[in-house]
């Protein structure tokens, strides 16, 4: 068969580590003999990103502004130990963050749901969406070390050069201070992103923050989702018979555990990267979870929600053999590439992406799949799969289907 023709570049961002590996794994097998790729190829892993000094992130995002749909492998954010790891001369901060505070918007991310994988929590029925604000918050921090006594303050000048200060604490001893911001304008287009994706797939809306102790930082964002529900979207949420609900985060957690899912749960930054991977580990896995980032200027990065693996990509470095859930990585490339001729008005290519992802299913399904799957599968027939193998299989059950 002929290979589907591309008319406009997907970006694509490289990353670290084993989902490095499995990345060009999933292009070899599943991609390249199928499709005329095309990408615009930015390279994030760390030790490129030290050789530019972090700007090729910065162009990444620029890029995707460009062609609109981008694709990501998972990166590393550096710690100290990775920078003398790595012998960097700066820890990086978090390419996601980068790009995110760039391109604005908001993280949708959901589990993929299989036969044989069954939820932890025995009452969810339905998949749950967290929606998490893609901007500031302790992404954009700044931190510093107290050495010794003294006040840290905030200190807000004005354009007129009138000050305004909020005394943060007075240190008697050695300690750590950390400054986080948001604006509004992002806020807004958070809460709408939210809305609106609401209503497109016709689930109920959960928010959630902390604003009886963050009575200014917090209830902001309470009160900017309450004004614009109200302004705009109350009277289409009837319509849809879909229902917007705002509680405290530490009671939608007990909600979440008690309810059968079926809705979408919006967070905070921060709060939307620790439930995300809360909500995953729930349904089966960290690499069983779609990610995509929506922009409100029509911008899609579509990546996998977990990390690089670093505990396979040593024993892969040692020539030993393992066991990598590629899942979250393929569904990344399906996304962007169906996002891409949705664009582009390419049918095949959306074609080709559903009919990956369902190969990938049924692949799992039939009871080949990798080692984290198998320990928890409820199959009574399975065989687990090296990282390649896994690869392979789907490959072969794609053929069948095309």
């Amino acid at each position: 068969m002929s290979r589907i023709e591309m008319k406009t570049p997907l970006v694509e961002m490289d990353g670290d580590e084993m989902t490095r590996i499995l990345w060009k794994m999933i292009k070899d097998e599943l991609l390249l003999p199928f499709i005329d790729l095309k990408t615009e190829y930015y390279d994030l892993g760390l030790p490129y990103r030290e050789k530019t000094k972090d700007l090729v992130t910065v162009d990444a995002a620029n890029a995707t502004m460009k062609y609109g749909v981008a694709v990501k492998c998972a990166t590393i954010t550096p710690n100290a130990q990775r920078v003398e790891e790595y012998n960097l001369t700066e820890m990086w901060k978090s390419p996601n963050g980068t790009i995110r505070a760039i391109l604005d918007g908001t993280v949708f991310r959901a589990p993929i749901p299989v036969a044989g994988i069954e939820p932890k929590v025995s009452c969810w029925k339905k998949p749950i969406t967290i929606a998490r604000h893609a901007y500031g918050d302790v992404y954009k921090n700044t931190e510093m070390a107290i050495p010794g006594p003294g006040k840290v303050e905030l200190v807000y000048t004005a354009e007129d050069g009138t000050e305004t200060r909020a005394l943060v604490h007075e240190y008697k001893s050695a300690g750590v201070a950390q400054g986080m911001h948001n604006i509004n304008e992002s806020i807004s287009s958070f809460a709408r992103s939210c809305f609106e994706y609401a209503l497109d797939t016709k689930q109920d809306l959960w928010f959630s923050t902390k604003d009886t102790i963050s009575k200014i930082y917090d209830h902001t964002f309470k009160d900017i989702f309450a004004e614009i529900f109200e302004a705009e979207y109350k009277e289409k949420f009837a319509e849809a018979g879909i229902e917007y609900f705002y509680t405290l985060i530490d009671d939608a957690v007990a909600r979440v555990v008690r309810s059968e899912g079926g809705f979408i749960w919006a967070c905070k930054n921060y709060d939307g990267d620790v439930m995300s991977d809360m909500i995953s580990s729930a349904y089966g896995s960290l690499a069983m979870m779609t990610s995509v980032l929506v922009s409100p200027k029509g911008y899609y990065e579509y990546e996998a929600a977990h990390g690089t693996v670093q505990r396979h990509y040593y024993k892969y470095l040692k020539g030993e053999e393992t066991s990598t859930n590629s899942v979250a990585t393929i569904f990344a490339w399906t996304g962007a590439l169906r996002k891409r001729g949705e664009l582009d008005n390419i049918p095949e290519l959306m074609a080709f992406a559903d009919k990956l992802e369902k190969a990938t299913l049924d692949t799992i399904a039939s009871g080949k799949m990798t080692k984290d799957l198998a320990l928890i599968s409820t199959l009574e027939n399975v065989t687990p799969l090296n990282s390649l193998e896994f690869i392979q299989a789907i490959r072969a059950e794609l053929e069948k289907v095309l």
